[in-house]
């Protein structure tokens, strides 16, 4: 079994579906999807349908982003609305307009409100990695982590420290715009930029291959020699 690790999506159905069919996952693999899964690319509706017909099918665990928050907190009035549009929330909107109508939040459908609610979570653990979207703090038990940290916080390779736990941290959140998935001791972030011009990396946390594909469907593999500090 494989403990697969897909960064941020944003929107982005074609790198997705391409990077599934490169990767090729099989039944006993688990895939955990890092969050931001919405907003910035094209296809935020396509994506949720996706990720939720996925979830049904696979072992599958999708964590809680800062967009999915924002897209959420849209909900609650016209400033947050407004705040969500502007931070990537117009082109997923846009994404659930059907020909020739207006488009607002009625058409998202309830299921991918639920997804959101209920599905992604903010973190996951197994014995060797810890899995959140952001970032974390190094000497604060998983269950007593801040969403802000887990979610909001820029990754600083000058400043991260390890978990305590000993255990190395998968990430996305920010955003590696040449490419290539961030390595320090006790971390790896797989934000590769799939909505600018990166790629979407999903990354094999046991033997460090990791793939990547982009919107326009171009594929291409790498390794990262020593997932771990021992």
């Amino acid at each position: 079994m494989r403990t697969l690790a897909i960064g941020d999506i944003h929107g982005c159905l074609s790198a997705l579906d391409h990077l599934l069919n490169f990767v090729k996952p099989a039944t006993e693999d688990l895939i955990i999807t890092l969050g931001d899964h919405v907003d910035r690319g094209p296809d935020t509706k396509g994506v949720l349908d996706r990720l939720i017909a996925l979830h049904k099918q696979r072992k599958m665990v999708s964590l809680l982003g800062n967009h999915e928050l924002l897209m959420l907190t849209a909900l609650e009035g016209k400033a947050e609305a407004r705040q969500w549009l502007t931070h990537g929330g117009s082109e997923a909107l846009e994404s659930y307009r059907q020909a020739g109508k207006h488009v607002s939040l009625a058409d998202v459908p309830s299921s991918h409100w639920g997804f959101m609610e209920t599905n992604c979570q903010h973190y996951f653990e197994t014995l060797t990695h810890i899995f959140v979207h952001a970032n974390l703090l190094p000497r604060v038990d998983m269950p007593e982590q801040p969403e802000l940290i887990l979610c909001w916080e820029s990754l600083n390779p000058r400043k991260y420290e390890p978990h305590y736990s000993g255990k190395t941290m998968i990430c996305g959140h920010t955003a590696q715009k040449k490419g290539n998935p961030l390595v320090l001791p006790g971390a790896i972030c797989i934000d590769t930029w799939a909505y600018g011009d990166g790629w979407l990396t999903c990354l094999d946390v046991d033997s460090g291959q990791y793939w990547q594909a982009n919107e326009l469907g171009e594929t291409r593999i790498g390794s990262i020699p020593r997932v771990r500090e021992d």
